[in-house]
């Protein structure tokens, strides 16, 4: 077969791994693929700029158009970011027939389903498993190894910043703005943290994964995220002794076809495989109806943990146009989407409260709980020298979101109660 030729938007960190990892494997790509893969063009933004790489000066180009409209180039590799002109160009690039591979999460998140119903109308793949998990093949696992199965829960850390904080406050007894200027002297965290430390990165993927998952088009406000800026060494040290670590955790359950999923901060039990996932790497946790539970680690960003994802992709693409089925392997979202209501999402809650250290302040608290249909798991009261009330943590056995938020509400309006500290989910 003639040669593969790839159009390549981009040459950051990512699209240097993806030309490294063509130009060194090409032997192994020809095999798999029958074909050599050749890059053909990449768009940067500057021609002129050096970089850690040598390329041919004529492959580069600062004109898109250079790339998405020439008739030689059969898979265009997204690498370069950004939603809206992005969009524009993956879209004109498979009305012009072209193949899509992307690591872009915000595109796939929030445009997904118009870009794959352009790439079924027109018989073109679109390929995405570096979205979400950097080196980890989650997506191929969900898509083809979950095939036969029926996927009820999906849990992940999905974040490497969020996990690198989070470690380093558990390990190290760290405050969280410390470890956050760390991580942004590192690399690990941009000067502006938002997108990752409020969770809304990790919502992005979710809504990937649990669209293929649950096969329901679960869209990005569908998701529930909640950030770790509130998490406190205390409340981290106190889960430590309990038995919990805290993670930053994407949950997307399905139960009769009922989905929830959300992102927030996670008591995960110490012997639940997620708790030892440290650093900056990433896991994704399965459970099938059939296989049971499954998990996938790995490196979750990274030139060459990424860009290994990008080439499979490239692969898998040859693969089809070797057997001429490009475009039959779109799997669009076929189920209704029926959300949760509060009533029907329901686990474990960690309670922090401080409270007037006098009697019957605990009975009022355990009255409150049992008026709402909450039973309690156990209830510990810790000293601390340098609180002058009293600290007390609940662990709730299994809890509707509406009645737990029914028992927050008047909390708040107890006047023994002084502060609702924290609360956390709890897993494992």
């Amino acid at each position: 077969m003639k040669p593969i030729k790839v159009g390549l938007l981009g040459l950051g960190t990512v699209g240097t791994g993806v030309v490294r990892i063509i130009e060194g494997h090409q032997e192994d790509l020809q095999r798999q693929t029958g074909s050599a893969i050749e890059i053909a063009k990449i768009l940067v933004q500057d021609k002129s700029k050096l970089r850690n790489i040598t390329v041919d000066a004529d492959k580069l180009t600062e004109n898109v158009w250079d790339v998405i409209s020439d008739s030689e180039i059969d898979v265009v590799v997204e690498v370069m970011g950004g939603v809206a002109g992005t969009k524009d160009h993956i879209l004109t690039a498979l009305g012009n027939g072209k193949h899509i591979v992307t690591a872009n999460k915000d595109l796939m998140a929030m445009h997904g389903a118009e870009i794959l119903a352009k790439a079924a109308e027109h018989g073109c793949d679109v390929f995405y498993e570096a979205s979400v998990a950097g080196g980890i093949p989650i997506i191929r696992a969900l898509v083809e190894g979950f095939s036969s199965d029926r996927i009820t829960k999906i849990m992940g850390i999905v974040n490497g910043t969020t996990n690198y904080i989070l470690t380093k406050m558990s390990q190290e007894g760290a405050a969280y703005a410390d470890v956050l200027k760390e991580a942004q002297a590192l690399g690990y965290a941009e000067s502006d943290p938002t997108s990752d430390v409020e969770g809304l990165d990790a919502a992005r993927k979710m809504t990937i994964l649990s669209t293929l998952g649950f096969h329901a088009n679960v869209a990005l406000s569908d998701v529930e995220a909640k950030g770790i800026s509130n998490v406190t060494k205390e409340d981290i040290q106190y889960g430590k002794k309990l038995g919990y670590e805290v993670k930053l955790l994407g949950i997307a359950e399905n139960h009769d076809g009922h989905i929830s999923v959300s992102v927030q901060p996670t008591m995960v039990k110490s012997s639940h495989p997620l708790a030892s996932v440290n650093g900056v790497f990433n896991a994704v946790y399965v459970t099938g109806e059939a296989v049971g539970e499954t998990m996938f680690y790995g490196a979750g960003a990274g030139e060459l943990p990424t860009a290994t994802s990008v080439v499979a992709d490239l692969v898998a693409v040859g693969r089809n146009l070797k057997l001429g089925v490009n475009g039959r392997r779109v799997l669009a979202p076929y189920k209704e989407k029926k959300l949760k209501t509060d009533e029907q999402i329901a686990c474990k809650n960690f309670i922090l409260l401080h409270v007037e250290d006098k009697a019957g302040v605990l009975a009022q608290i355990t009255q409150i709980f049992a008026e709402h249909e909450v039973s309690l798991e156990s209830v510990f009261q810790h000293p601390n020298k340098h609180n002058p009330k009293a600290e007390i943590i609940i662990i709730t056995h299994d809890a509707n979101q509406a009645s737990m938020k029914n028992v927050l509400k008047q909390f708040e309006s107890m006047d023994v109660i002084h502060a609702i500290k924290s609360v956390y989910r709890v897993e494992g």
